[in-house]
C-alpha cells in the first residue's frame, strides 16, 4: 500500500537531549503549518529521551517516534529519510529550535518557485552571529556555492530539500562533519537552488559537541571532505584546515600547486605566499613553530 504524500517531513535525531528536546519539538509544533509530519529518531539515547519521544507521539498525531540501536547522527538522519512521507525534508537538531514563523514562509516560497530543489534560510549560529541570506534563485549550484560561500555553512539544518534528492544519497555513517560530505552530493542533483531571508533557525552552541572538540581525526575528515568535493573551495579555507590538521597529527594532505583564489586578510595572504613559493610542508612547519606547539 502506497503511503499518501504530505508537503513536509521534519526529521529530528534524538540523543542525550532530555533538557532541550521538548523545547525543540515545541518550536516545530507551534509553526502555523499543518501539512507536515515530525519524525523523532531516538538513537538509543541513555537518558529519558525515549520516554519523552513516546509521550510526544501520544500527545500529537503528527509525530512519529522511531527507536533504533545507536548508530550516530548520520544513521539517525538516514533512518528519518527512509521513513519520510513528505515531498520535502528538513532537519532540526534536538538541541536547537525554530523561530515561530519559519516553516509557513519557507513553504510559501517553495510554492511560489516550484522548480526549487533545495532552499537555505537564515540561522542564528552562536554569540548572536547570524547567517543572513538574500532572496535569490540559482539555476546553477556552483553559482550558489561560490556566491554564498556555501562551503562555510554546509549545515544539514537551515535547509529544506526535495526528498527525491536523497535517492542514492545518504549521510556517511562513521564520519564526522557529515554535512560537509553530503551537501555537495545533493547539490550535484539539484536543478535549482535558492536562498531566502524568511524564517530563522536557532543553533544552540554545544561546548562538548564534535565541532567544538574537534581534534586531529575529526579535522582530517573535514579536510578530506572538502578535498573530495566536486565544488571548488577557496585555497585559504583549505590551508587553514590543513594547518590545524598538521598541528594535531603532523599529517600533510593538501598538495602543492593549487590555484590561489578569493579575497582574504593580510595574515592569510602571507600564508598563501609561503604556500606558493615554499610549499605546503614548509608552511606547516613554520606555522607550528610560530604557534609554539
Amino acid at each position: 500500500m502506497k503511503l499518501s504524500v504530505m508537503k513536509l517531513s521534519v526529521i529530528i535525531p534524538v540523543y542525550q537531549v532530555e533538557q532541550t528536546l521538548e523545547q525543540c519539538v515545541g518550536s516545530v509544533l507551534q509553526q502555523e503549518f499543518e501539512d507536515m509530519e515530525i519524525i523523532l529518531v531516538d538513537d538509543a539515547s541513555p537518558d529519558k529521551c525515549p520516554q519523552i519521544c513516546d509521550k510526544l507521539q501520544q500527545e500529537h498525531s503528527n509525530i512519529r517516534t522511531i527507536h533504533q540501536q545507536n548508530g550516530g547522527l548520520s544513521a539517525a538522519r538516514n533512518t528519518g529519510i527512509r521513513e519520510a512521507k513528505g515531498e520535502f525534508i528538513t532537519f532540526v537538531d534536538s538541541d536547537d529550535w525554530l523561530e515561530r514563523e519559519t516553516i509557513r514562509p519557507l513553504i510559501d516560497f517553495l510554492n511560489e518557485n516550484p522548480d526549487i530543489d533545495l532552499l537555505e534560510y537564515p540561522a542564528d549560529i552562536k554569540n548572536s552571529i547570524r547567517l543572513q541570506l538574500d532572496e535569490k534563485v540559482y539555476d546553477n549550484a556552483i553559482d550558489y556555492w561560490k556566491q554564498t560561500r556555501a562551503f562555510e555553512h554546509t549545515y544539514a539544518w537551515n535547509k529544506v530539500y526535495r526528498t527525491s534528492l536523497f535517492k542514492d544519497v545518504t549521510f556517511p555513517e562513521g564520519k564526522v562533519f557529515e554535512d560537509v560530505w553530503t551537501l555537495p552530493q545533493l547539490l550535484q542533483k539539484a536543478n535549482t537552488v535558492a536562498t531566502t531571508n524568511r524564517g530563522l533557525y536557532y543553533y544552540r552552541d554545544n561546548p562538548s559537541g564534535i565541532t567544538a572538540k574537534a581534534k586531529g581525526n575529526e579535522l582530517t575528515s573535514l579536510l578530506e571532505a572538502h578535498l573530495s568535493s566536486p565544488f571548488p573551495t577557496p585555497l585559504i579555507h583549505l590551508l587553514n584546515i590543513q594547518l590545524d590538521v598538521y598541528r594535531h597529527t603532523g599529517k600533510v594532505l593538501l598538495p602543492d600547486g593549487l590555484p590561489i583564489n578569493g579575497k582574504c586578510s593580510l595574515t592569510d595572504k602571507i600564508k598563501l605566499l609561503i604556500y606558493k613559493h615554499l610549499g605546503i610542508n614548509r608552511l606547516c612547519k613554520m606555522h607550528k613553530i610560530l604557534k609554539g606547539h
